[in-house]
């Protein structure tokens, strides 16, 4: 008889966690010790948990909720998760999912977002336990070892600088992602940015990589950057491309993130990976320029609790 058990994450679970995370999904580029660390570091008000499931003692699958923060909207909450693929269909997601909501509602969440593979099962799964679906963001990969496009001539007054630089005082760069987040598509607006999360769950990440990650400097002010952590190998991932609002139409994210690119490939990362809501025509033409080619998309669902 198959004993399933529902309980919260312990260190030693990192690299099981990781491996349901990344099941059939290349394009998630996570290691085990982030999520050490993501369970290690407290959020202000974000009450941040991950519980797994084991059958019969071993780990298949997980999910990661906690509250959203960074916004004056209350109330929004989110779940994550995925089981391994050998190990489903046997309620382990089902009581995971559980766990994490009876945790949200106790912390005043009453609606829930949770990103869902877009494939018919998973969409099915969502819509059962009273999710309705909503947005799209797709995944693109670039294979690092095919040449990228010619860097175009950098306007008069832009340098293109390592985030390193900035070592001493991040503030400036905080400031271009606090202005650029206020636009990103989402149900959520994000407008209450806070420098001192923002260092602690951004800069200090431990898989943020500072010297990949490349600032465009306009006349000695941080106007854009495209932003960059790795799983220590060969994987890149683009964590977020802003701009600020004032400095937009000059192609400035186009030049972090090529010069950022060219950095990976020159330090000998294989697979550079990003991803974009489906409504984001600019940053979709970016890639596609850069030579990002989709692997995967993903779908918003959103649910009430306590209706």
């Amino acid at each position: 008889m198959t004993t399933l058990t529902i309980r919260d994450f312990r260190p030693e679970d990192a690299g099981a966690v990781a491996a349901a995370h990344r099941a059939g999904r290349e394009h998630l580029v996570q290691n085990p010790e982030m999520f050490v660390w993501l369970n290690a570091r407290g959020t202000k008000g974000g009450h941040y948990r991950t519980f797994v499931a084991e059958l019969d003692g071993l780990v298949v699958g997980t999910v990661r909720c906690g509250v959203v923060t960074g916004t004056t909207t209350v109330g929004v909450g989110h779940a994550n998760g995925s089981v391994l693929p050998g190990y489903r269909r046997r309620g382990a997601f089902t009581g995971l999912l559980a766990a994490a909501e009876r945790h949200l509602a106790a912390h005043g969440v009453t609606e829930l977002h949770s990103w869902v593979d877009d494939e018919p099962g998973s969409r099915t799964f969502a819509e059962a336990r009273g999710f309705t679906a909503g947005r799209v963001a797709h995944f693109a990969v670039r294979d690092l070892t095919v040449p990228l496009p010619v860097a175009p001539p950098l306007p008069a007054g832009v340098e293109l600088r390592p985030a390193s630089d900035f070592a001493a005082d991040p503030h400036p760069v905080f400031l271009v992602e606090a202005d650029a987040g206020q636009d990103e598509p989402g149900e959520v607006p994000m407008d209450a940015a806070d420098y001192e999360e923002w260092l602690a769950g951004e800069w200090h990440r431990p898989d943020h990589d500072r010297d990949l990650t490349v600032v465009a400097v306009v006349d000695g002010v941080p106007a854009a950057f495209s932003a960059v952590s790795t799983d220590g190998g060969e994987r890149y991932w683009s964590s977020f491309t802003a701009c600020r609002r004032e400095f937009r139409g000059r192609g400035l994210s186009k030049l972090a993130k090529l010069e950022s690119l060219r950095r990976a490939r020159a330090a000998g990362l294989r697979f550079a990976y990003t991803s974009n809501d489906a409504t984001n025509a600019p940053m979709l033409a970016i890639n596609a320029w850069l030579g990002y080619e989709r692997c995967a998309s993903e779908r918003k669902f959103i649910k009430r609790l306590g209706a």
